[in-house]
């Protein structure tokens, strides 16, 4: 028996309440009303992200998009924060792989103030010195937390393995060494290479119309150009691991052990994203975890938390297991996670579990879309992954048309347990208490 449909689909954005335009100079807008609220907000990204940073000095577009706000040619770093705490308004950005993000909100009369400091942030940053120092402090701060955070070496060395010689295997926010060599004028040649309008997408969402909302940007972003802007490169393909790697990254004196294993995944476009996906719930989300947190954590009692994750982007994705574990427990942790994934490519997941997943994908789509933000967020979506102005309405028909065979074959696609990335970090693991 299939999920039954219940929610009014036609109040998710759609081709009928979705405004695309490209403006001239190849920006992107996309627009949803809502008079609902008198806020809007407003999201966006440029193909300015970590994919461009040279390896001697990776970090560059990271330190770059935190730089943007330290100073412009009309205002001063705190006056930028003034001017927007005035209006009750926020503004951020930051750099991944592929892009620098932007978003924001603000009352929808303050629109114009919101769209002013997004433009002098993006054309007119001056990197003032002063800042530049005191933010690649809080860079190398920040790194240094890294250093001690057993997750999140766990989680990078992963990347490193599974994505080697590849930009999804490099952190964003580099390390210590390459983030010292960044200079003033590295940021000033990397903002005049790669920002500018070419792939810039715009999402506003709010109680101002398709018409006013166009007005403004136009306006505002309308006469930007950069004949020098470079192009990203295309993504090279990611290689299946040829058989298991197992690291321990050594941090002294912590208490517990941080565990990920996993391998490649689909890219987020790919036909067989959504099987994936729901198998994902199954394998280690849904209820208590799904089967991973059953049988490690609730009937084993070897973890702290364990969970599986499926990370899907434009050229590739990871499937991840993940556990927080006692360093003594760390080898059975990893029998028991094999063991599970041994039974997930070779056994169909039963039709009473692919029903409460589908359930649950179902029923929370509407549920993230309650803001203007979740909204903004979504219709992003669409634009990075290409997947269609009609996709949600399309949504809970695709999910409910997933088998159990497109899970098995989605995983068999995927998931071989003899060819696992197999990460720990933490204190050097000791013999498994009998």
């Amino acid at each position: 028996m299939k999920p039954s449909i219940t929610t009014s689909w036609n109040s998710l954005p759609g081709p009928e309440d979705i405004t695309r335009l490209e403006l001239s100079n190849a920006i992107t807008l996309l627009t949803r009303a809502n008079f609902n609220s008198p806020s809007v907000v407003m999201s966006g990204y440029l193909t300015s992200g970590s994919q461009f940073d040279p390896d001697e000095k990776l970090g560059l577009a990271y330190f770059t998009s935190s730089a943007l706000m330290r100073g412009t040619q009309s205002h001063a770093h705190q006056e930028i924060f003034e001017i927007l705490e005035s209006v009750g308004a926020s503004l951020g950005l930051s750099a991944s792989v592929h892009t620098t993000s932007f978003g924001s909100r603000a009352l929808v009369e303050d629109l114009p103030v919101l769209l002013q400091i997004l433009n002098e942030c993006l054309r007119q940053p001056v990197f003032p010195a002063d800042q530049v120092e005191k933010l690649r402090a809080q860079l190398m701060t920040s790194l240094a937390i890294r250093a001690q955070d057993t997750e999140e070496m766990a989680s990078m060395r992963f990347d490193q393995v599974v994505f080697p010689q590849h930009p999804y295997g490099r952190p964003e926010d580099g390390f210590t060494e390459t983030v010292q060599r960044i200079t003033r004028q590295d940021l000033v040649d990397f903002h005049q290479a790669h920002y500018g309008p070419k792939g810039m997408v715009l999402v506003i969402v709010g109680a101002v119309t398709a018409e006013q909302a166009q007005d403004q940007v136009q306006r505002a972003l309308g006469d930007w150009s950069n004949p020098t802007q470079l192009e990203p490169a295309s993504m090279p393909e990611a290689a299946p691991l040829k058989a298991t790697f197992r690291e321990q990254v050594n941090i002294p004196g912590k208490s517990q052990t941080d565990l990920v294993m996993g391998t490649l995944g689909p890219k987020r476009c790919s036909p067989d994203f959504l099987p994936a996906s729901l198998g994902n719930n199954i394998l280690g989300q849904f209820g208590l975890m799904g089967r991973i947190g059953d049988v490690v954590r609730e009937q084993a009692g070897l973890a702290y938390h364990a969970s599986a994750s499926l990370n899907a982007w434009i050229g590739a994705g990871s499937w991840e297991v993940s556990a927080g574990v006692n360093p003594a427990n760390l080898d059975r942790t990893v029998d028991l996670v094999i063991s599970e994934l041994e039974r997930f490519v070779t056994e169909p997941v039963s039709q009473e579990e692919l029903e409460d997943s589908q359930s649950n994908f179902i029923g929370r789509l509407p549920l993230s879309m309650e803001s203007n933000s979740g909204v903004a967020n979504a219709i992003l979506n669409l634009e990075r992954f290409q997947l269609g102005l009609d996709y949600y309405r399309r949504y809970p028909q695709m999910v409910s048309q997933v088998t159990p065979a497109m899970i098995l074959e989605a995983a068999q696609s995927y998931i071989d347990p003899q060819k696992l990335a197999i990460i720990s970090a933490g204190t050097a693991s000791v013999p498994d208490v009998p």
